[in-house]
């Protein structure tokens, strides 16, 4: 079979799949809630470990709690059989397979959920539900928005997060974690559980406990003589999470260097490896006599170690409740500080660090000899110290008091909630995160929006396509990113039938439509758990799907952002068929919003008019967009000024001057001496587009334009405009920057009217600005626009503009700036001359200005009447 129909069959075969799963899901969902079903998982399915765990056995132990039934999730159900033998007489308890149509169900029906981690993407919190989210460790190593690249990477933790009822919070250091680590100050609704930790409770081991762990070491394989003192080596993942990096044969180099250098018949050197990284551990013969099986709880086999030995791993706070001596070997954590992070400083770690195997053996044998070398006397103060910070409430009774809280409801000091700090919270669907003008505005709107003032999330439908990625990457980094993951957990049947239909949400007369109204605020409380938003904006305003889902928010006002004449859109024979229904079904929901923003005054009117059947007069408003002027000015001209110099490149010497015989490699390194990498790369993509979109022609003018090739921007008139001109003066050219679906036909009229030398449809450039900045006017022959965008952007960089009198024109321009002519050939063509003869003016522009005013309408426009500032008479 060719590759092509190969291809196919398997994207079938796909859909198929995962059609079934939903169908399956939504089976599930139909069968009540069980009020006695407790469902656990630890590290998805990896074992029966941790909080979890410890949580079970104090339930199995509960005579008032007997008639609650058990269900353990499992990732295999081979590599667990001692586990599920270990229950096989106990009536109560039961176990699925992660991921199965089975496990589904139980998360579906179960009254009780449990969880170290996250459940995937597809799981939404049902009415009736108690979910309680213990997690599995405190945080040494930065965690959420603390990483580099963690507001996307964190998806689904806080997703989880959001849906639970009870977090498990230990000590300060997690509950600072969840708040600011993963943002959840200000949305999240349920209730911190300072309780102490259940899986520290199960160290506490007497002799029997003791020689039961060691047994079952050494039915695991693991080569243990009682008389030797147990060191246990346990290093954190390294690389990605998902996909962590397999360096199992440098911790067995390191693990045999450091067993060679002791005193076998002393020490029992021991390897616990992160549950991430066991399928690689365990396929290593070498490692099988030292290896920690996956199965046996780490808390217990701490309860028989006599010295720990870890890296960046929270593990070292479980075993600071032992009062026995940690060590660190860190290798790498120079790297590792620079790229995550750590939350407690090196100088504080209750431990000496060792960068080498030799460190760490003189550290192993000093210790216990009571001088001025044994890392216990010498560290005794920060293990004081850090054991006061971390493991103050473990008193070995965590587990019961979680129970009398989750399980038997009884109050309890240590449930602690309301998570607030006076901010205004604001959610704002940002659309398909495309690089077009609706992005560009979003993006620019959360950099001015006062963050101070608001807490401002965004969602939007996640895509690992590399140029949303880079999208998702200019979100302001003090905005909250709740992506939307997985899908409805409906039918197909019930999904398509809520994707196709409008009314069922308006008109409460059919009686299908509680059942698409249930599936759309069970799929807010998947995306968003319990997060309620005092205002909740969709700044695309062209998506039905979405419009459906925000109608259905638990709360708070919906504003709509109508960028265009929405009537002009519907019947824009440019846009596709899909297009066109799309925005026609959204218009039909505009009417369930409480406020319908346009970008300009002008298209506030025209909308008013266009949509009067559709949604009160009082629900309609304005709000202009907001530009980020920093980011225009550094595009255009390079060379932002430098926070900071290396030592011994004086402030005052030209360092970016690149004049003269310079090659790449040298101007590169010239300019990685002043500005961080992201300047660089910004500075040599804009020499390289104006060399090739640009290129110097000495007497030459230059116009510009910038634009979807589409209907409306009527790129058509501008070519003949220009024609007109250029036969006049052949001393000009015009540069048409854009993609759309009239490219071909442009390119047409422009051989057909002898232009190829002198326009230049450069097409999608990622630097817009740096082409408009170096022309001599911008030109705009639009027929309609909601908020000209790229008028503002060109009087940033202190262009003259000409442009069409469309209804929205005179909101963009300044009084006396620039030429707004009649939309005809020869106006425009007049507006063109007129500017060769140095008739038209260009104004200064203050941007910063401006943007304030904007963010105030936008305030304004959303319900806040309040803004901590004065707002200007413009804003209605």
């Amino acid at each position: 079979m060719p590759s092509g129909p190969r291809a196919r069959v398997r994207k079938i075969a796909r859909r198929v799949q995962v059609a079934a799963q939903y169908e399956r899901i939504a089976y599930g969902r139909r069968a009540p809630v069980d009020e006695s079903r407790v469902v656990y998982e630890s590290f998805s399915g990896n074992g029966m470990l941790c909080n979890p765990e410890a949580i079970f056995r104090a339930l199995l132990a509960a005579p008032d709690l007997a008639h609650l039934k058990h269900t353990w999730v499992l990732s295999d159900f081979e590599q667990y059989a001692a586990t599920i033998a270990e229950f096989a007489d106990d009536p109560r308890v039961d176990f699925v397979e992660a991921g199965t149509h089975t496990y589904y169900a139980a998360l579906a029906r179960a009254k009780y959920l449990v969880n170290n981690a996250t459940f995937p993407q597809q799981f939404g919190k049902r009415e009736g539900q108690v979910y309680l989210n213990t997690w599995h460790g405190t945080p040494l190593k930065a965690m959420g928005y603390d990483i580099p690249g963690g507001a996307i990477d964190t998806r689904n933790v806080v997703r989880n997060l959001l849906s639970a009822d009870y977090l498990l919070a230990p000590n300060d250091d997690t509950r600072r974690m969840y708040l600011d680590g993963y943002r959840m100050t200000n949305i999240y609704r349920g209730a911190l559980l300072e309780t102490g930790t259940p899986r520290i409770d199960r160290q506490r081991l007497d002799d029997a406990g003791s020689a039961r762990i060691k047994d079952r070491l050494r039915a695991g394989g693991v080569v243990l003589d009682d008389a030797q003192e147990v060191v246990v080596y346990a290093p954190t993942w390294r690389g990605n999470f998902y996909a962590p990096t397999n360096d199992i044969r440098q911790l067995r180099t390191r693990i045999e260097a450091v067993s060679a250098q002791l005193d076998r018949s002393r020490y029992r050197l021991l390897l616990k490896v992160h549950q991430q990284v066991y399928k690689h551990a365990v396929s290593d013969p070498k490692l099988r006599e030292m290896l920690v099986p996956n199965e046996v709880p780490t808390n217990e086999v701490l309860g028989i170690t006599d010295v720990l030995v870890t890296d960046y791993s929270s593990i070292f706070v479980d075993f600071l409740a032992t009062g026995r001596p940690v060590l660190f070997f860190a290798p790498d954590i120079d790297d590792y500080q620079a790229n995550r992070g750590l939350y407690l400083p090196v100088a504080e770690w209750p431990g000496p660090v060792s960068r080498d195997v030799e460190g760490l053996v003189s550290d192993i044998k000093h210790l216990g000899t009571q001088g001025p070398q044994d890392p216990a006397v010498v560290y005794a103060d920060r293990y004081r110290a850090a054991r006061e910070r971390y493991c103050g409430r473990e008193d070995g009774h965590a587990a019961q008091r979680v129970v009398d809280v989750v399980f038997r409801g009884r109050q309890d000091p240590a449930v602690v909630r309301g998570f607030a700090d006076g901010r205004t919270s604001v959610l704002i669907h940002l659309g398909g995160m495309l690089d077009n003008g609706i992005t560009t505005s979003a993006l620019c709107l959360l950099d001015n929006i006062d963050h101070d003032r608001f807490d401002v999330s965004v969602t939007f439908g996640y895509t690992a396509n590399p140029a949303r990625l880079r999208q998702f990457a200019k979100i302001n980094p003090r905005v909250r990113l709740l992506p939307r993951i997985g899908g409805i957990n409906g039918t197909k049947v019930q999904v398509k039938s809520l994707l196709s239909k409008n009314q069922i949400i308006a008109d409460p007369r059919f009686s299908h439509q509680a059942r698409h109204r249930a599936l759309l605020r069970e799929e807010w409380v998947r995306c968003f758990g319990h997060a309620r938003f005092e205002h909740v904006v969709d700044f695309s305003g062209y998506s039905p799907f979405w419009l459906k889902l925000l109608i259905n928010r638990p709360g708070g006002t919906l504003s709509v952002w109508l960028h265009n004449d929405i009537l002009a859109e519907v019947g824009n024979p440019d846009r596709s068929k899909a297009v066109r229904e799309s925005v026609s079904s959204a218009m039909v929901l505009y009417g369930l919003a409480d406020r319908l923003v346009s970008v300009s005054a002008a298209l506030d009117e025209v909308n008013q008019r266009g949509l009067a059947d559709l949604a009160p007069a009082a629900a309609f408003t304005y709000a202009r967009n907001t530009i980020n002027v920093e980011r225009i000015k550094h595009m255009a001209t390079g060379a932002p000024a430098p926070t900071d110099h290396p030592e011994g490149v004086p402030t005052d010497e030209p360092t970016t001057q690149l004049s003269g015989p310079v090659t790449l490699p040298e101007a590169v390194a010239r300019l990685m001496a002043v500005y961080g990498a992201d300047d660089v790369r910004d500075e040599v993509e804009r020499r390289e587009t104006l060399s090739t979109v640009l290129p110097p022609l000495p007497g030459v003018r230059t116009f510009v334009t910038a634009g979807r090739l589409s209907a409306e921007k009527n790129h058509t008139r501008m070519i003949k405009a220009f024609a007109r001109v250029h036969q006049e003066d052949p001393a000009v050219r015009l540069i048409i920057l854009g993609r759309g679906p009239l490219r071909e036909r442009l390119m047409a009229l422009v051989e057909e009217l002898g232009l190829t030398s002198a326009v230049n449809l450069a097409g999608h450039q990622n630097n817009p600005h740096a082409i408009v900045a170096n022309s001599d006017c911008f030109v705009l022959s639009s027929d309609y626009e909601g908020q000209p965008m790229v008028l503002l952007e060109a009087m940033v960089l202190g262009r003259p503009v000409v442009t069409t009198a469309f209804d929205s024109v005179r909101g963009a321009l300044p009084e006396g700036y620039g030429r707004v002519v009649e939309r005809k050939v020869g106006a425009l063509a007049d507006g063109l001359r007129a500017f060769l003869r140095g008739e038209v003016s260009s104004l200064p522009f203050d941007g910063e200005a401006y943007n304030r005013d904007a963010t105030l309408e936008f305030y304004r426009a959303i319900g806040v009447d309040d803004a901590g500032a004065a707002t200007p008479d413009s804003i209605r």
